[in-house]
Parts: C-alpha cells; sequence; structure tokens
C-alpha cells in the first residue's frame, strides 16, 4: 500500500527519536486531508496527542505545539521524506514529490480492485464470518419504500466486509407468518383470480388485502381469518399451499427488484422457520425461570438489573401464543431469539448484524440482553445497526408507497435529462444507463450523512449533475473512462513521474494516499458517508484536473503521465461506488 510504506518510513525514523516500537507509531500518523484553499500542504502528520496518555495538564495545548517543535527539529529529511514542519500539535511530513508519484501510481495499478484493503492498517483486524439480516419485506405485499434504506445500507455493509476479506452471509428475514395470513387467506378465497396472481401477484395480492380489510371488524370476516390461520398453524394441506403460493411468488418478485438494486442474499429465511423451534426457546425460558406472568396472564422477562420488574419484555400473550414480530411495540418474539440461536448453530458467525430503523432500538437492546440472560454470551457480538427515516419521497402521481415507483420515477427523470442535455453522447444502452445513474443519485443522496439522521428527500438536489451527488459521480467516472478510450491505456513502465508534479496532480496524489485510512474508518463505525464524501472530493479534484492538465495536445510523456494519474482516479472512483452499491457506467 502507498500510504503504508511511507507511514511505515515515517515510523521507522520517529522510533528511534522516541525509543517507541514503531508499529506503535503507525496509526498516529495519518495522510492529510487535500485542503480546496491552498494547495501546498504536507503529505502526512503525527499527532502529539495520540502519543500522550493520561495528560491533565491545564496548558496542554500549549505543551503539545511545543513538542511539536521539539520533536521536528530532532527529526531529518532522507530520500523518503523531503520536509519536516512542526503545526499546532502536529509534525508534518512532506514526501519526495517524484517518489509520492511513483508510489502511488503504482500501487494503484498493483492492486488494482484490493488498492486500499491491503493497508496495513487492517494487519491487526482479524479475518471474521459475519451475518447480517438485512431488507426485510414482509411476504404477499409490494416492497414498501421503506425498506430501500434497510436494503442499500445492508449491502453497503455487506459489501465493505466483503473487499476486507470477512466472510459474509447475507440473510433475508422475511416476515412471512402471522395473523394477516390468515386475513389475506380469506381475501384471496373471496376476491382473488388464479391468472391476476401468477401475472402480477404482489399487485393482485395488495389489491385483495385493500379490499378484505375494508371488512377487517366484520365478526364473520374475523372468524374466518383465525380459522385461516389456524388451519396453517395446523400445517392443513391446503391451507399451506396457498400461503406457499403467495412466499414463493413475493420472492420471486423480490429477486426482480433486488436485481434491479444489484442486490443479493444467501438465505432467505422468515418467521416461518422457527415454529417449532420457537416452543423450545419457551421451554428454555421457563426451564430457566426467566419466564415471568403478569396478572393479566401476560408473559414477561424482567430484564431490569435489581429485578425489580422495572424493565420488561413482553414474549407471550395472556392466552399463551407467542407473540409475532411487531417490533415498534418492543414485544419480543420466540422466533427472533429461535432464529438468532439457530444462525450460531448453523453458521458459527463471529458477529451478527441487524440493520433496521430507529424505531427498533430497544426491540433489538430487549433481543440482545434476553439472549446473554438465556446464557448465550455471543450476544455481545450481536450489533443493530439503526438508520433514519426518509421524508418527502413522492413521484409525479403523488405519494410514494412501492419501491418499484421509485426505481421508475429516478430512470424516467435520469433518461429526460439525459435527452435534453448537450454533453450527453450516443449511449449505446441509453435505458440500463439512466437505471444505474438513477440509482447511484438515490444511494449518495442516502449515505451522504449520519445513518441515524432522518432526512428530506429531493428529486432536483439528487439528480443535479453538478455539485455533490450520485450523477455527478457516474459522470466522471464516464468523462475519466472516456479519456481512456480516446487516448489508450496509459503504460506504467513509460511514465515519467516527473511530469506529474503540478499542484492539481499532487493534489490527486495526495487524495489517493487517504483511500485506506477512509475505508478504516467505515469498517470500524459501518457509516457510508466516510467512503462518499472521499469520493465526491476525488471526482471534484479531477474534474479540475482534467482541465488543467490537457492529455490531448501535450508532449508525448507529459500525456502519457496525466493519463496515467487519471486511470489511477477513476480506479479508485470505480472501487468505492462498487462498495457503496452503484455500478459505474462507462458512457453519459
Amino acid at each position: 500500500m502507498a500510504a503504508g510504506s511511507f507511514r511505515r518510513s515515517i515510523a521507522s525514523q520517529l522510533s528511534k527519536v522516541l525509543d517507541l516500537p514503531p508499529e506503535n507509531l503507525i496509526k498516529s500518523i495519518s495522510a492529510v486531508p487535500v485542503s480546496k484553499k491552498r494547495y501546498h500542504v504536507a503529505d502526512f502528520q503525527l499527532s502529539i496527542a495520540s502519543l500522550i496518555e493520561n495528560s491533565s495538564s491545564d496548558c496542554l495545548a500549549q505543551d503539545l505545539h511545543l513538542q511539536a517543535e521539539q520533536l521536528a527539529e530532532r527529526l531529518k529529511c532522507d530520500s523518503v521524506v523531503s520536509e519536516i514542519s512542526a503545526g499546532p500539535g502536529t509534525v508534518n511530513f512532506t514526501i519526495n514529490r517524484e517518489l509520492l508519484a511513483k508510489t502511488v501510481l503504482q500501487q494503484v495499478w498493483k492492486d488494482g480492485s484490493e488498492y486500499g484493503v491491503k493497508s496495513e492498517l487492517f494487519s491487526t483486524v482479524p479475518r471474521q464470518k459475519a451475518v447480517i439480516e438485512f431488507s426485510s419485506p414482509n411476504i404477499a405485499k409490494k416492497f414498501h419504500i421503506g425498506h430501500l434504506r434497510s436494503t442499500i445500507v445492508g449491502n453497503f455493509i455487506a459489501n465493505l466486509k466483503v473487499a476486507l476479506g470477512h466472510e459474509v452471509v447475507r440473510i433475508n428475514y422475511l416476515g412471512d407468518w402471522g395473523m394477516q395470513f390468515g386475513l389475506l387467506g380469506v381475501g384471496f378465497q373471496s376476491f382473488g383470480s388464479k391468472e391476476k396472481l401468477k401475472s402480477s401477484p404482489l399487485q393482485h395480492l395488495f389489491e385483495v388485502y385493500v379490499q378484505i380489510n375494508k371488512a377487517a371488524e366484520d365478526e364473520n370476516t374475523k372468524k374466518l381469518a383465525k380459522d385461516f390461520f389456524r388451519k396453517l398453524e395446523e400445517h392443513d394441506e391446503q391451507t399451506l399451499s396457498i400461503w406457499k403460493q403467495f412466499r414463493d411468488l413475493s420472492i420471486e418478485e423480490y429477486i426482480r427488484i433486488y436485481k434491479r438494486l444489484g442486490v443479493h442474499f444467501d438465505e432467505y429465511s422468515g418467521e416461518s422457520f422457527y415454529q417449532e423451534k420457537a416452543q423450545e426457546v419457551l421451554k428454555m425460558l421457563e426451564d430457566k425461570g426467566l419466564l415471568q406472568k403478569t396478572i393479566k396472564g401476560t408473559g414477561i422477562v424482567d430484564l431490569s438489573e435489581k429485578k425489580d420488574l422495572s424493565t420488561v419484555s413482553t414474549v407471550m400473550r395472556s392466552d399463551g401464543t407467542s407473540l409475532y414480530i411487531t417490533r415498534q411495540f418492543l414485544i419480543i418474539s420466540f422466533r427472533d431469539l429461535a432464529a438468532a440461536i439457530d444462525r450460531m448453530n448453523k453458521h458459527s458467525w463471529d458477529t451478527m448484524i441487524y440493520v433496521t430503523d430507529k424505531s427498533q432500538s430497544n426491540h433489538f437492546q430487549h433481543l440482545f440482553q434476553i439472549l446473554k440472560l438465556m446464557g448465550y454470551d455471543w450476544a455481545e457480538r450481536c450489533q443493530h445497526v439503526s438508520f433514519g427515516l426518509v421524508q418527502g419521497m413522492k413521484t409525479r402521481r403523488g405519494e410514494v408507497i412501492f419501491l418499484e415507483d421509485v426505481l421508475n420515477e429516478v430512470r424516467s427523470r435520469m433518461l429526460q435529462n439525459m435527452t435534453s442535455t448537450k454533453t450527453t453522447k450516443e449511449v449505446q444502452d441509453p435505458l440500463e444507463t439512466a437505471e444505474k445513474v438513477g440509482l447511484a443519485a438515490l444511494i449518495i443522496q442516502d449515505f451522504r450523512g449520519l445513518l441515524l439522521s432522518d432526512y428530506q428527500f429531493s428529486w432536483d438536489r439528487a439528480l443535479q449533475s453538478r455539485g455533490d451527488t450520485g450523477v455527478f459521480l457516474q459522470y466522471t467516472h464516464a468523462r475519466l473512462h472516456s479519456l481512456e478510450q480516446m487516448h489508450g491505456n496509459a503504460e506504467l513502465t513509460d511514465v515519467n513521474v516527473a511530469c506529474l508534479q503540478e499542484p492539481d496532480a499532487i493534489s490527486i496524489l495526495q487524495h489517493l494516499l487517504r483511500y485506506d485510512e477512509v475505508l478504516y474508518r467505515s469498517s470500524q463505525d459501518l457509516q457510508p458517508k466516510h467512503i462518499v464524501s472521499y469520493l465526491l472530493t476525488l471526482s471534484h479534484l479531477a474534474a479540475v484536473a482534467h482541465k488543467t492538465l490537457p492529455v490531448k495536445g501535450s508532449a508525448p510523456d507529459v500525456a502519457q503521465a496525466r493519463l496515467c494519474l487519471f486511470q489511477a482516479a477513476r480506479s479508485v472512483l470505480a472501487n468505492g461506488m462498487k462498495l457503496l452499491g452503484i455500478t459505474p457506467v462507462t458512457q453519459m
């Protein structure tokens, strides 16, 4: 890794002066973010504060600055470092300019799609097996827009883990059981059409559900729905066959939509899988004395530290039936507990991540606590990644309910924008390109801030071709690819790095140095915003350099060096986009 070799060289010199092992210094040395305001910045800096532990001095800042100056004076420039200076609490290192260009370009070319992930920053991170549960729509219902965030966030986390060498199992835990299927079954018997079910399954089931819901309060309808679900629980062949048809057709539809999103799953699971295992969980809770009954007969588990029932989790109705997942009401399903235990038995995972909206935070807190009380210490390795709500997502026809409406809308708007733009070239498959660019627009608008934050969706903002948008990332990638197509691929062996000393070339090289640190930060907090911010800056730097460092009309060695620089920028841009779940386009 380019940054790695420079960090090691700096750490080696520092270790002699500070009498500390070089490996203890590596993570205190970071690449300096490229500044838009000034060109001449150092490449790396050492934070003095990170080297000092348990300091409580009132004049800490002054001490840090003084120590930085004293340390800088003790260090010497060498064949790698051409300049050393002290900043406010930092020691700054400037790398030999030609060495910087040669090392960065060689490393990007050599590592390809693995650039950044081979960094020594990850050397102490053990390779693990991660189970990630995300998306989780309710079957027999059209894919609701509310599931989009869980789907793209879970996909990003899975992509990042895989890129970093971890083994990942992607699970889609479907809402495929419960009393609503009793109602839907009765509805289908009354209003259903086998022809419509085959031609447009989810749309037809949605229409049936709307119709039967109008009669949901009718006592006879309630009784019929209860009877249908009872037969389902008793594994009545005919009833089970109807339910299975709903489930299979739903999954087929979901797979088609997931394909549009570039998402796949290793396992389609669901509440229905854990009917029998849920009973085993009930028995375990009883045997361990964890299940208590309220005066009304409701089953609860006491989660309070003092065991005074100040914090409880409801797990069973007063009629003795286990509760299905109604996570927003802080009710823990035996099926959730059974699913977690089953996944550990089946996959022997090191970490399990649930990706859902923040309204379910307490649910997962309770789930992990109950598992711990049951004696499963691995519950501490379970994690809930939560996200905020998207507001104001509307199509031209009004409020959005279904994801496919959004995907069609963004493709349609993007196609219209591409058609009306003078710079748009003839594209081989305009519909597919519009789909990929439109999806990039949705993902970047979603990933720009903290996942936990709610945000107001704006079509105009998302689809801007300039500014910090997914459209701009795609445009930059297509433009750089076009440059390669026009002038051919630069051979790294022919590059004269002395031709890459302009400030705009140095800025790109400095930015490429930071990629491993950005990946490391995202791997620690599972926030995509770090990568998004990095890629947007890279695109802006490339756009400036495209104007100031022309390939066409330049001397052959200058043109070759610049082409190599733009190739490196495009390669890293493509790598980062793929991690976010975006397929880079080559024409636009």
